[in-house]
């Protein structure tokens, strides 16, 4: 039972074989493991990367036996498809298409199962590019406050200036009218006299203004430093809302750009695996010399080309004896004088009743 499933999957004519050795049969039985077990590669490779799309199992699998199908019809077709012929040449040149279509098969298949096979690696790659892509984008992010920000700390060093300022300008008068008091500057007159009063009453003054001065510019960098952290707030918010993008950074093609950045030999042994077992039904048939299964269907397709030739023959004589005999009754035909004189009596009647329709038609038109 299972060497028939085998035979059926290499695409063998099933009753002919029936006729071989049991060599031949296990020969097309091996052949057509492969095939069935390319396919079911296929199948997992297929799930696991589509698995990696969808984030579904169902789905993938359901898709997966899909693809897998699809390889092992591939794959049947072109063992299938593969006849010996008398010179390796002309099997070789039969056999490149299919050689270079298997190619392409083995690197679909072999490419998600390296995925899968070095995932712990590729885990590793993707953290790496996620830290990368985090902090670049912070830094993007950052573009569209920091100039705001910077400006308002700005505003908030301006207004701190000015209160200092006018605090070092306050110390003066307060140092100008102590002095004026000792009698070591100004007058030079010990005592408080009308000078250090008017000295006195500008310090009064200056302080006044600075006590409202430290007042406003309080208020005014209060509210400043709500900005800045309002802005901060927001720009913390739209970091947090773009991190899961980047946290889903590791779809399919996300996983195939960090396979490529590993070390290549592995994924090239791999690949060459598959590619030994994708090819390995064309190269067997290819080196294997003509076997029994060969011959006899290389004999019943003779035959079916013998029957098709002969009956193309045969229609083709047919036609051209045909024709024969129609031109030489036809011409027969045309000798005698009864045939001649029937058809001018009708044709006379057919140009009379054709007069009478057109005499007709002109009344009705006047």
């Amino acid at each position: 039972m299972l060497q028939k499933f085998f035979i059926l999957c290499s695409g063998a004519d099933a009753k002919i074989l029936q006729e071989c050795s049991q060599r031949e049969r296990n020969k097309y039985a091996g052949i057509g493991a492969t095939v069935f077990f390319t396919a079911v590669m296929a199948f997992i490779a297929s799930s696991y990367a589509l698995f990696t799309v969808f984030d579904n199992l169902y789905t993938a699998v359901f898709f997966g036996f899909i693809w897998g199908l699809l390889i092992f019809n591939l794959d049947r077709f072109i063992v299938s498809t593969i006849k010996k012929r008398d010179k390796f040449s002309s099997e070789l040149i039969q056999a490149t298409p299919r050689i270079i279509l298997a190619i392409i098969i083995a690197i679909v298949i072999s490419k998600p199962l390296e995925m899968k096979i070095f995932e712990k690696e590729i885990n590793q790659v993707l953290l790496e590019q996620k830290n990368e892509l985090t902090l670049a984008n912070k830094d993007q992010i950052a573009l569209q406050y920091n100039p705001a920000i910077e400006t308002l700390h700005q505003d908030i060093a301006a207004l701190k200036s000015e209160v200092v300022a006018k605090e070092a300008e306050t110390n003066a008068l307060y140092d100008t009218y102590i002095s004026e008091a000792e009698g070591t500057a100004g007058t030079k007159l010990l005592g408080k006299g009308p000078v250090y009063k008017e000295k006195r009453d500008k310090h009064d003054a200056a302080l006044s203004e600075l006590g409202l001065l430290k007042e406003a510019n309080a208020a005014k960098i209060t509210a400043l430093e709500n900005q800045i952290t309002a802005l901060n707030t927001e720009y913390s918010q739209s970091v947090t809302n773009s991190q899961p993008i980047i946290d889903g950074f590791d779809g399919l093609m996300a996983r195939i750009t960090a396979l490529n950045k590993l070390p290549w030999l592995p994924s090239f042994f791999i690949f060459l695996l598959f590619l030994a077992i994708e090819t390995s039904p064309i190269i067997a048939k290819l080196l294997a010399p003509k076997g029994e299964y060969d011959y006899k269907l290389e004999e019943e397709e003779s035959i079916v080309k013998s029957w098709i030739t002969q009956k193309v023959k045969q229609r083709e004589l047919l036609m051209s004896t045909d024709e024969a005999l129609n031109t030489k009754i036809h011409a027969e035909i045309r000798e005698e004088e009864a045939v001649y004189a029937y058809k001018k009596k009708k044709t006379e009647e057919l140009l009379k009743l054709q007069a009478e329709a057109f005499h007709s038609l002109q009344v009705k038109n006047l």
